[in-house]
């Protein structure tokens, strides 16, 4: 695994350097669109709007449109100028409770490493955030991107994970929850307590793969060795009438999972 990143993190007096590594992967079936008559793989060319031409990574620049069609053109050098981020270092601002933070603004996850130089500050940090069960927020900038983030331990390592910024955040607003006025019975309550009992266990990730992924790696090999696909029906979403009913069937259904799970 490569670091994406190599800098520092600050927090107080103390500097500790780091690597960058990602901590996820994208594992989804990638897909390239082809010519329909010779399977040609398609491939896409920047040109200019004006004229049509195709253009060099040399040849462009960026630019932030002020007015519609109306561009002003940075720099790199002038883009560093206008952050407030300071650049290879992950500068923590204050410490919170885990707890505190809505899993909305989390964005992506990545392992914090330490450099030989940094091994004992960085295990100070690890040891103190755990003992006192709080986390960084801090400021980093990667890919040309200021970003909020947290970091926080697990399993013997720092993990950066960046955020959104409260802005990002979009306001909730549905008018047909602030226009309902029905009313919950109580039994209603119970039977979708009793579903959610029954359906509680404690999560285990080896439990869950993405069978979508695994069903187009499947069919590809069959596909390779001139299997004919043909598609399955696809069930059709049932009208749920009655709530009651609809909870007390869920509940019957998912009594036998719970004891095949208290039985292993």
């Amino acid at each position: 695994m490569r670091p994406i990143w190599s800098g520092a993190v600050s927090f107080g007096m103390v500097t500790i350097p780091v690597k960058l590594y990602p901590a996820t992967e994208d594992r989804r079936p990638k897909f390239r669109q082809l010519r329909r008559d010779d399977h040609s793989p398609i491939r896409y060319r920047k040109v200019a709007e004006a004229d049509g031409a195709e253009v060099t990574a040399a040849d462009i620049v960026r630019g932030y449109e002020v007015d519609k069609g109306r561009y002003v053109v940075f720099t790199d050098e002038e883009l560093a100028v206008g952050s407030d981020v300071p650049p290879k270092m992950v500068e923590v601002m204050q410490f919170v409770k885990g707890m505190e933070i809505d899993p909305i603004y989390y964005r992506s996850a990545y392992y914090l490493a330490p450099e030989a130089a940094g091994v004992k500050a960085y295990r100070l940090m690890l040891r103190t955030l755990a003992d006192k069960e709080r986390v960084a927020i801090a400021k980093v900038a990667l890919r040309e991107r200021a970003h909020l983030a947290v970091v926080r331990p697990r399993d013997g390592l720092l993990i950066l994970e960046t955020m959104h910024w409260p802005d990002e955040i979009r306001t909730a607003e549905f008018p047909e929850l602030a226009a309902d006025q029905t009313e919950l019975r109580p039994e209603e309550v119970s039977m979708a307590e009793m579903l959610i009992d029954n359906l509680t266990a404690e999560f285990d990730p080896s439990r869950w793969e993405d069978n979508r992924r695994l069903a187009v790696e499947a069919l590809a090999r069959r596909k390779v060795e001139g299997e004919e696909i043909v598609a399955p029906d696809s069930p059709q979403p049932t009208k749920v009438v009655d709530l009651m009913e609809a909870l007390a069937a869920s509940v019957e259904a998912t009594k036998a999972r719970k004891a095949q799970r208290k039985a292993g």
